[in-house]
């Protein structure tokens, strides 16, 4: 009985000894996988916004896209106005005055629609490198 005693008590020693080595060795290491799991959380978080973000700037380019592919047909019918009365200006050299002052008013109405259309272009443009901006921000890691 007496050697049972001391036998169970130097496995319980001995395992006392043991349980505070590993505890001893793996105290920093719980730590560390805690800071871990808050960076990992973190960067989850970070993510979810960045997927968002990229999201809503696709949902902005497509709409830039479509309004691109409705205006296209316009300015393209604006040119070909255009040219259709460059030539007829051209062909027709004798006219009187007053089909002179029309022929003015349209290019002039023509021209300030081209100038319109060239300055939605050209805000189309700026917006859609302000897109591309954003997707080379969001494609480029946090840490770089």
């Amino acid at each position: 009985m007496a050697v049972q005693k001391l036998g169970r008590g130097l496995v319980d020693r001995i395992a006392k000894l043991i349980d505070f080595r590993v505890d001893d060795r793996t105290r920093g290491l719980a730590d560390r996988v805690n800071n871990l799991e808050h960076a990992t959380a973190d960067h989850r978080r970070r993510l979810d916004n960045a997927e968002h973000s990229l999201e809503q700037a696709r949902g902005d380019l497509r709409w830039t896209r479509a309004e691109l592919d409705r205006l296209i047909p316009h300015v393209a019918a604006q040119e070909a106005r255009l040219e259709t009365l460059c030539e007829s200006m051209s062909l027709v050299p004798n006219s009187d005055s007053r089909q002179i002052a029309e022929a003015r008013t349209l290019i002039e109405e023509i021209q300030r629609q081209h100038a319109q259309i060239r300055v939605r272009l050209a805000g189309i443009s700026r917006y859609e490198d302000r897109l591309r901006r954003l997707e080379d921000q969001i494609s480029v890691p946090a840490g770089e």
